[in-house]
């Protein structure tokens, strides 16, 4: 089922100025996420998002008509899905739907991605969009936690 977005938002690239924006959203989730350790501090997020991830990723913002970045979605070179977070206020109305979707137009040849074991509202939104678990590790990242490697091959296409 999919469901329209509320809201009309434009999926636009990124610009450097938008980097800070992206890094709050993070924060905010990591904030709310009772089970999310805090590895970084809130500045420390803001600064990578803006000196790496900008840098070194192709970034996608969810933008709406007042000009406010509701979501962000950064892919790496090799078709890795390296983050992936809606703000408060936009998650479970159709936005992250609308932004994977161009995510997958941008990358036909097929998307990997990490998400955390604890993190079962992702792991059921990727999985309702045909990416396939292929591993899971007892936590082999920065934050310690167990989590699955994610995979989506178009109709057709070998895993």
């Amino acid at each position: 089922m999919r469901i329209e977005p509320e809201e009309t938002y434009e999926i636009r690239n990124a610009n450097r100025i938008d980097m800070a924006r992206c890094g709050e959203i993070l924060n905010d989730w990591i904030d709310e996420t009772p089970w999310m350790p805090r590895v970084h501090s809130h500045e420390d997020v803001v600064r990578y998002h803006r000196e790496f991830v900008y840098e070194n990723s192709d970034v996608l913002v969810a933008e709406t008509d007042d000009n406010e970045i509701h979501g962000f979605a950064a892919t790496s070179t090799d078709a890795f899905v390296t983050g992936f977070y809606l703000a408060t206020n936009a998650r479970n109305k159709g936005l992250g739907q609308l932004m994977l979707e161009r995510i997958k137009e941008e990358n036909p040849a097929g998307l990997s991605l990490w998400t955390f074991v604890a993190n079962s509202g992702a792991q059921n939104f990727y999985k309702r969009d045909g990416f396939k678990e292929v591993r899971r590790t007892d936590g082999d990242n920065e934050e310690n936690l167990p989590d699955i490697l994610f995979v989506w091959k178009p109709d057709g296409a070998t895993a």
